[in-house]
């Protein structure tokens, strides 16, 4: 993983509900950015989102033992 792959995932972790606004302000990245990394993680079976984009949340999938959700 990328290094701002890592820091949207360390983010999800602590916070399942944070949304793309947020994360682009954590990360330091373009809300754009942030969406081609959700994209890539999701491609990979790291990340998936449960619900809708309002209400829901992430839900990291465990890899290789290195992620919980």
């Amino acid at each position: 993983m990328g290094e701002n792959e890592l820091a949207i995932v360390k983010e999800i972790s602590k916070d399942p509900k944070t949304t793309i606004s947020e994360l682009s302000q954590i990360v330091g990245i373009s809300t754009t950015a942030i969406e081609n990394n959700i994209t890539k993680l999701k491609e990979k079976g790291i990340l998936k989102r449960i619900g809708p984009d309002k209400g829901g949340y992430w839900e990291l999938i465990q890899e290789n033992g290195e992620l919980n959700s």
